[in-house]
Formats: structure tokens, C-alpha cells, sequence
């Protein structure tokens, strides 16, 4: 059987031309706006509330917390500088989702699903008007996003779960497309169909918004401080104390927001892993370019496949492209060099190419990976430690824009021992499984990235491994 039609692109010598001046850095990360960082703690600060991470999950934790209470003392502590890590490298995909995705979300939770979507709906209004409130200068779009099916299969599939999901009342806002139609919205020789979600995605420049959110949090009285990791956590008197390499903070409560990088409470580590995910942004197009495409209305696209692709228009029309090799470092290390992969860079300018044969001639300029923190059910999973003193939130798959401020809803309501909508949810009371120790994380891991790309390229039927897994309630489908 043939490969889906986004892996056939050849990685020969008239692709990687297109690579030959790519830089191996973030592309949103040497925007000319990029803030200075601030200075490192030093000595010993006292805070009601301490944040420890940079990223989206502590940023919005810090704001959050300033809204509730504009009196709460909250400091923010980030190891390198706020934004570097996934929170800057993203593709800037902002989704409505909580469970990354609708599919994953009713199979795990599908007595909760209709709540799961409100909540996502109004977490995503709430984004927006916190870019509106705080004057985000994030490029913030709300377009939607289109899932294109690739292959003959992937649309039938499209079209029964349009159907499927039309028949559990969740198909608002979302308008299945067919080749024509899909073909009218971003023209690619590839696309079967379509299914379009008009308001359930915004997209955005993601170091913009991390940015963004420390001015905020600055401007509200958090107590920023860069190049300070946080190296250890204990109880100290009625709070907690984090030691830092100049100083340590006294804290009556703390949220964690590290995501993939060790949690500070020990026992949380074994439920995450990290991925590394690779992504290339081209040079700006030319009207004609654009044209060529039909891309007119900027929305985000990502492919049906489970090898998956994810691609969408800068403010200043660059592509950004995306996904399909997703690779696991055996122990699980994160490390720097990790972060750039020439082999898939290759493969996704083959990719790339395929998709778009209009856009011959197209040069790369950036190339990049990074470590997404991933769970075995996909989505943020939360808890407390150290007796409902310390909150923590990890686990969000790669589709955490959103979600993390959500994620810091949840951290701070459980931080004030509160019942709410939003905790009494089987998704916040429950774990996902952990990670097994190695060698059988790797091998795991190994084999159903094998079986993924085998049932890609036999129309999508999964092989007992994969039908394995989904009876554990694992779900490895993209």
C-alpha cells in the first residue's frame, strides 16, 4: 500500500537546497522585541505565593492569582528566560481544547465531554480578552483551524466523525469540507477533505505571548526573576522554601509550572516524557506565492495522518511547518542538543514540498525542535503535595497554549482547598498511568511510533500492539 501523501516527498538534493540557509534557533525567538531579562533573586524574598516556571503555566498562574487577589505577594521564578523553552518555540496554535482534542476528550471522559468543551470555549474567550485587556502584542488571530485528510480513508474517517460528533450535539462551529471545498480554502494537491473548526483555535506569535504575560504580571506586581532555576523544595515553617543557586524564597503556597523539566516533587516525574518536535519557517511569500496557495483566510491546518503534520501563516506570511517525527531520547534526558535534527528537518522540506508544489523555489530560514512534556493520556493532569501546600499542572501534549490557563485555574483553586467547576472533574481528580522505567519506556515508545507509521501506510489499521494500547486506555493515535 502506498505511504500517506504527506510522507512521500524525497529528501534528495532538490529539497534540502531549501535548507541551506536555515539558522538552527526558534524563528519567534529573534523577534526584535524580545525583552530583557530580569535580574536574578538573590538573598531571601518571602512571598505568599511562589511560582516556579516561566512558561505559559506559570505566567498565567502569576496573572491569574494577581486577578483574584490584587493584595497576594507572588514571585516568579524561571531558570533560563521566560518564553525559551516549548512556550517560545511552539507553533502557536491557541485551541479551545482541554483534552487535546475533541476525539481524545470523549473517549476518556465522555460523560464530561459537554462541560470539558464549555469550559475550553470560555478559556479561549478568556485568552482573548486577556490579549484585548493587557494589550498583548501577541498576533493574535482567531481563524480556526481546518483537520485536512490526506488520503481517501482519512476521509471517509473525517466525514463519520463529523457525523458522529453532529449527532452528540459538538459539532457547533465545525463545517466538514470536501475536496472542493477544502481545496477552496488553502489549494494543495493533497487534500481529500476537510473538517474546519471557524472558532475553537486562534493563532498567535507564542514568544510574543509569553512576553506579553510577564509585562502584564510586572505591571500587576509579581516579582519577576530570570536565570534563577529552582533547585530544591521543602517544608519551612507553615509554607515552603525553594533554594536557588544566589538566594531561596519563603513561601506560604507554591505552583509548579515545569512541565517537562524535573518536578520539584519527585513522585510527579514518572508520568511525563519528554518528545522532541521539529519545525521549519519559511521566508516571507510574494502575493503571487499566496496566491498560488489560495491561502486567504490565515487559518491554522494540520494533517489527518497519525505521523502528523501542522502548518500556519505568520503575521509577516512566512509558513510555518511542522510535526511527523516525534522523537523520544532514550532515559528521557532533556538536552540542548536535542533541539536541532537535520535528518528531519530534511524530511519536512520533502514534506513540505509535496504539500505545496506551487511554492517550488521557497527557502527556509529557520529550523528548530524542542521537548514537549507528553503523558499517556495526552492532556494536563494536575495534583497537590506537601499537604495541599504545593499545586502542580504537567503533561499537556504539545496543545498547551491554551490549556495552561486553565491548567493555572486549577493550580489555584486547588492551592485555596476550593470545590469548583473545575476540580470536582474526573479529568483534574484522576492521573493518567505513569511511565514504566527504561529500557521498556524506550521500547514501548519505540514500537508504537513503528505501528503508528505502518498504519499510515496500510488506510490507517491499527495492529495489535496499537489495539493494545487502546484497551489500556493509552490511545496512541497522533
Amino acid at each position: 500500500m502506498a505511504p500517506s501523501a504527506m510522507s512521500r516527498g524525497t529528501e534528495d538534493n532538490t529539497w534540502t537546497k531549501s535548507l541551506s540557509e536555515a539558522q538552527p534557533v526558534p524563528y519567534w525567538l529573534e523577534d526584535p522585541g524580545k525583552p530583557h531579562p530580569e535580574p536574578a533573586l538573590t538573598g531571601t524574598e518571602t512571598c505568599d505565593l511562589l511560582v516556579v516556571g516561566g512558561g505559559y503555566s506559570g505566567l498565567w498562574t502569576a496573572l491569574v492569582a494577581k486577578e483574584r487577589d490584587p493584595q497576594r505577594d507572588v514571585v516568579l521564578v524561571e531558570g533560563r528566560e521566560v518564553g525559551w523553552a516549548a512556550s517560545g518555540r511552539n507553533g502557536g496554535f491557541c485551541a479551545a481544547s482541554l483534552t487535546h482534542g475533541l476525539p481524545n476528550g470523549l473517549a476518556r471522559w465522555p460523560d464530561e465531554i459537554h462541560r470539558l468543551e464549555e469550559l475550553g470555549a470560555r478559556n479561549l474567550d478568556e485568552i482573548e480578552a486577556a490579549v484585548a485587556r493587557y494589550g498583548l502584542d501577541c498576533d493574535f488571530e482567531r481563524t480556526g483551524e481546518i483537520d485536512v485528510a490526506t488520503e481517501e480513508y482519512q476521509a471517509r474517517e473525517l466525514r463519520e466523525w463529523y457525523e458522529e460528533i453532529e449527532r452528540r450535539g459538538l459539532a457547533d462551529g465545525v463545517e466538514f469540507l470536501d475536496t472542493d471545498a477544502v481545496r477552496a480554502q488553502v489549494d494543495s494537491p493533497t487534500f481529500r477533505a476537510g473538517l474546519y473548526d471557524r472558532r475553537g483555535v486562534a493563532m498567535l506569535h507564542p514568544a510574543k505571548l509569553a512576553w506579553g504575560l510577564k509585562k502584564a504580571c510586572m505591571r500587576l506586581g509579581v516579582r519577576v526573576h530570570e536565570h534563577t532555576p529552582a533547585l530544591a523544595l521543602k517544608p519551612y515553617g507553615a509554607g515552603m522554601a525553594v533554594r536557588t543557586p544566589y538566594g531561596r524564597v519563603h513561601a506560604r503556597q507554591v505552583a509548579l509550572g515545569t512541565n517537562i523539566f524535573p518536578n520539584l516533587v519527585r513522585r510527579v516525574r514518572s508520568y511525563t516524557v519528554p518528545v522532541y518536535d521539529y519545525a521549519l519557517m519559511t521566508e516571507p511569500l510574494t502575493p503571487a506565492q499566496l496566491d498560488a496557495i489560495g491561502w486567504k483566510n490565515r487559518q491554522g491546518l494540520g494533517d489527518s495522518a497519525n505521523q502528523f503534520h501542522y502548518f500556519r501563516l505568520s503575521a509577516d506570511n512566512r509558513i510555518l511547518w511542522g510535526g511527523y517525527d516525534a522523537v523520544y531520547p532514550y532515559g528521557g534526558r532533556v538536552r540542548a542538543e536535542y533541539d536541532d535534527r537535520p535528518e528531519t528537518y530534511a524530511k519536512l522540506a520533502g514534506h513540505f514540498f509535496t504539500c505545496f508544489p506551487q511554492l517550488e523555489g521557497v527557502r527556509f530560514t529557520h529550523a528548530w525542535g524542542g521537548a514537549i512534556d507528553t503523558c499517556s493520556r495526552f492532556s494536563a493532569f494536575f495534583g497537590t503535595a506537601h499537604r495541599g501546600k504545593v499545586a502542580y499542572a504537567a503533561g499537556y501534549t504539545g496543545l498547551g497554549v491554551g490549556a495552561t490557563r486553565f491548567g493555572a485555574e486549577v493550580m489555584l483553586d486547588l492551592l485555596a482547598g476550593e470545590s469548583t467547576e473545575r476540580t470536582r472533574l474526573e479529568m483534574v481528580r484522576r492521573k493518567p498511568l505513569p511511565f514504566p522505567p527504561e529500557p521498556f519506556a524506550w521500547t514501548g515508545i519505540a514500537l508504537t511510533k513503528w505501528s503508528l507509521a505502518r498504519a499510515d501506510a496500510h488506510d490507517g489499521r491499527r495492529n495489535l500492539w496499537l489495539r493494545t494500547m487502546d484497551k489500556m486506555g493509552l490511545g496512541f493515535d497522533s
